[in-house]
This record gives C-alpha cells, structure tokens and sequence, in this order.
C-alpha cells in the first residue's frame, strides 16, 4: 500500500457517520415531543431557514443537498409556469414510512418553497402529499 493509499483509507476511516436511529431519535421523537401539536408547521419555517442558510443556486443543486444531507432522492416530476412538483423517495424515506404510521416530510418541503422562492425570486410554498403504499412524497411547490 502506497503512502497516498494510506492516507486516503485513514481520512475515510476518519470521516463520522451519523447513525440512522440517532437521527430519528432527534428528528421524529425529541423534536416531536418538544414541539407537540405544532411540529409540522415550525419544521416547515425551520425548513424554510435552512434554506436561507444553505442556498442552492439551481434547482439541480437540490438533489446533490438531499443527497448529502440524508434526506433522500428528490427528482423534479412536472413544472408549469407557477408550479413544480417534486417526488421524494429513498431509504431514508422508506424507512420513516416503515416505522412511523404518519411520518411528517414538513421540514423538507419548507426547504425547496424557499430554495425555489430564491432561486426564481417569487413568494412561494409547498405542500406535501404521502404515497404509503410506494413510500414516496410528492412535494408541490406553488407561486403567484
């Protein structure tokens, strides 16, 4: 193995990986808990603030930011002159499908009505629709 080998393998050996449960643990359970009644509504503003701090300059940028931050796959389905619908799919989505009877998808649709209110420069919001049977969300972003 060459020094260069080495050095590769120890840096990814180095790189943390965060656990699928101690992600739902904060995700679906703590803030649940913590919010209540209101999680979906302040996860979907909280989406909408991450967007604020991590921009995505194009809408393709949005699938390399799912991607990284473990939220899944999201792939542009239909887009019209004042709308675009987006399906969410993947393990991750899956999986709150499997474990949760109604999993909420609030915090990521905040995320691309902003992303998409940047980048086209309109007001925009999202709604959500769950497909349990397909365990895939088809998010529906709509502006004036």
């Amino acid at each position: 193995m060459t020094k260069e080998n080495e050095e590769q393998e120890r840096t990814a050996q180095a790189k943390p990986a965060v656990s699928v449960f101690g992600y739902e643990l904060i995700r679906d359970v703590l803030l649940g808990e913590i919010l209540g009644s209101d999680s979906a509504d302040i996860l979907y503003w909280g989406g909408k603030s991450l967007a604020r701090r991590f921009p995505c300059g194009s809408p393709e940028e949005l699938s390399v930011f799912f991607e990284e931050a473990g939220w899944g796959q999201i792939e542009l389905l239909k887009e019209n002159k004042k709308e675009m619908t987006y399906r969410l799919s993947g393990g991750m989505t899956e999986r709150r499908f499997h474990v949760q009877t109604e999993p909420a998808f609030t915090l990521e649709s905040g995320f691309i009505a902003e992303q998409i209110a940047s980048i086209y420069d309109v007001a925009a919001e999202a709604v959500c629709r769950l497909h349990p049977r397909s365990r895939q969300v088809e998010i529906t972003v709509k502006w004036e």
